[in-house]
């Protein structure tokens, strides 16, 4: 990462922790001995970092959003079935609400019907198996009273 990436995402850091310009100063004098990130070396830059993860900050990964720590799905069929297994999971219908509970559930229900069951929903490229997947959850959503509209 260059030297104003990093800076970038310790403004990033201080914004999202709620330090304001002033205790960033501080933060920075305190782990550094130097205030101004332009007086910095890229080890310097690399410990306020430290120091802002010390403190709760999470940088996102690559095409993640805030928050989230699995990327997008790479199709809209495929993040439509991440949206109906969260209203489940939301509605209090699952037991295992997150990503290894929608890929037992698609194992569990979908291994004696296809030859092959991916170890990952998003590995799904056929798209009948995902329209059978979105189908299998729309029903469960129905059962649940969740509405889809």
């Amino acid at each position: 990462m260059t030297d104003r990436a990093l800076q970038r995402q310790i403004h990033v850091a201080c914004r999202e922790l709620g330090l304001d310009a002033d205790t960033r100063h501080d933060l920075q004098l305190a782990v550094t001995g130097k205030a101004s990130m332009s007086d910095m070396s890229d080890a310097d830059l690399h410990l306020v970092m430290s120091a802002l993860k010390d403190r709760g900050f999470k940088p996102a990964g690559k095409g993640a959003f805030k928050g989230r720590s699995e990327p997008l799905a790479p199709r809209a069929d495929l993040r439509f079935v991440h949206v109906l297994w969260k209203q489940l999971g939301d509605a209090g219908a699952l037991t295992r609400p997150d990503r290894d509970g929608l890929n037992a559930f698609i194992r569990s229900r979908f291994e004696g019907k296809w030859q092959f069951v991916p170890l990952d929903v998003d590995a799904l490229r056929d798209p009948v198996q995902i329209n059978a997947v979105i189908q299998a959850l729309k029903d469960m959503c129905r059962r649940e009273g969740i509405d889809l509209e």
